[in-house]
């Protein structure tokens, strides 16, 4: 492993940020800035497949889970918090299935706990739905700019939706295929009452991927887990509107791990 996959700022305890399909550790600097400026050391990784990494043809929840574990031992954190918007959060999940004392505490923004069925027609459904256009011809270059005004919500951040869309067109199609197909096939549903660290689930008002209704049961299922709906934002929040999810998730930290905590 090489420092080119990751970004990290600041001392204390670790913050791992995990992405969502089609992002990168880059979408996470504003975090990196604000997080470390709080008393915190954040990290920000570059999933399999993204950044300076090779594309990925194939992938499971639990190679992303061992590529985080991998970080983990590189950078010799201890209990590091995680951080998983979207694809990042599933991982998160299965980290915590793997390793249920291994992280300090976790927040979950815009995801899910299982994806249903993965022959189901739903789930078909959303493969065609995402897939097709890329079947037809067309490029992520092309379809970035469609994809990223599909999940952010009515008014985001324009800086944050230019990065959105730099990281969503440079990912390869064969990295973003092979996500699509790995979720489709994700449930951690049996694992929720089982989690024992502190839990915040991040929503956004307007988030179509992952509904707040939705993330508000979820929490339910965690025991203790605090739950937040972000308004006016979408799938996105860190990237629509950065001081409202850093508020938001720091504020959860400071309550369940302050960083003068030792580490």
């Amino acid at each position: 492993m090489t420092t080119e996959i990751y970004l990290r700022a600041g001392n204390g305890i670790p913050v791992i940020f995990l992405h969502g399909i089609g992002g990168a550790a880059r979408l996470w600097q504003a975090q990196l800035e604000s997080f470390s400026a709080a008393g915190f050391s954040a990290v920000a990784l570059d999933l399999p497949g993204y950044g300076n990494r090779p594309p990925v043809g194939d992938i499971s929840f639990d190679a992303y889970a061992e590529d985080l574990e991998a970080l983990v031992a590189r950078l010799g954190l201890d209990r590091p918090v995680l951080v998983g918007h979207s694809l990042g959060g599933m991982i998160a999940q299965t980290a915590l299935r793997r390793r249920p004392d291994g992280y300090r505490a976790v927040a979950l923004s815009g995801t899910s706990p299982a994806f249903g069925n993965a022959g189901g027609d739903f789930q078909k459904q959303f493969l065609a739905d995402r897939l097709g256009p890329l079947d037809a011809g067309r490029s992520m270059q092309e379809l970035a700019p469609s994809i990223v005004a599909s999940i952010m919500g009515p008014q985001p951040d324009p800086a944050g939706r230019a990065q959105a869309i730099s990281a969503m067109g440079s990912t390869s199609e064969a990295t973003y295929r092979a996500a699509m197909h790995c979720i489709v096939k994700f449930d951690e549903r049996a694992n929720l009452p089982a989690i024992r660290v502190p839990v915040l689930c991040l929503a956004g008002e307007h988030d179509r991927n992952a509904p707040a209704a939705m993330m508000g049961r979820m929490a339910g299922k965690i025991p203790g887990a605090r739950y937040v709906c972000l308004a006016g934002v979408g799938h996105l929040p860190n990237l629509e509107a950065p001081q409202a999810f850093d508020a938001a998730v720091l504020g959860f930290l400071n309550t369940v791990c302050p960083p003068s905590t030792t580490t």
